[in-house]
């Protein structure tokens, strides 16, 4: 079944009452009540990169896409966080739906995992999805369906760089994301699939 976690932030009632924000006190607001952090599509894409890469972030993110959570809602999580917290303001994060969904996918195929689209798309073939409530035109949405089954990301849908930087992330087994969590470890420092890894001393 598809993760709830999407319908269950939005189920808890935890979202501004309408007007909620003319009743705050003017000298604490909320963080998306404040200018976002980022303006920039291409510093904003950076950032989302360098977040899922991270461990923490990118083994329970390849477990629910192998889970088969559908990818667009992942998308949707990761973005409405980040606008919680102040990242981006709604229009930049619409934007960033696209590019978050194919560095997702280009992951998956990299850890070899088959990727579900969008809720119910296994049920029907229906032309477009929406994101946030906004509909991705049937060639966005075709599109995204053609890299998940091909594992072939359109030029241009990623930064080339960040492509570059996937490509150099280390090949992790499937077996070891669909593993039950073993017994936390101890480590010196946190750990980043992006940190190279260390070489052995004699």
């Amino acid at each position: 079944m598809a993760d709830q976690a999407y319908t269950d932030y939005i189920a808890k009632g935890t979202r501004p009452l309408p007007g909620q924000s003319l009743t705050r006190d003017p000298d604490s607001p909320a963080p998306y009540e404040k200018a976002p952090e980022f303006s920039s599509v291409h510093k904003a894409i950076e950032y989302l990169f360098i977040n899922v890469v991270e461990e923490k972030t990118y083994m329970p993110l390849m477990q629910a896409v192998s889970n088969r959570t559908p990818v667009m809602d992942l998308v949707q999580v990761v973005l409405f966080d980040g606008f919680q917290r102040g990242k981006w303001n709604p229009d930049l994060m619409i934007m960033l739906a696209e590019p978050l969904a194919y560095i997702i996918l280009a992951l998956a195929e990299r850890a070899d995992i088959e990727a579900v689209i969008y809720r119910g798309e296994e049920e029907d073939a229906q032309d477009e999805e929406a994101v946030f409530g906004v509909e991705l035109d049937s060639k966005r949405a075709e599109g995204l369906r053609k890299a998940a089954l091909s594992g072939k990301i359109p030029a241009g849908a990623v930064p080339q760089k960040i492509m570059e930087k996937i490509e150099e992330l280390p090949e992790i087994p499937a077996e070891s994301l669909l593993a039950a969590p073993s017994t936390p470890q101890v480590t010196p420092q946190a750990t980043s699939l992006m940190t190279p890894p260390a070489t052995q001393q004699a």
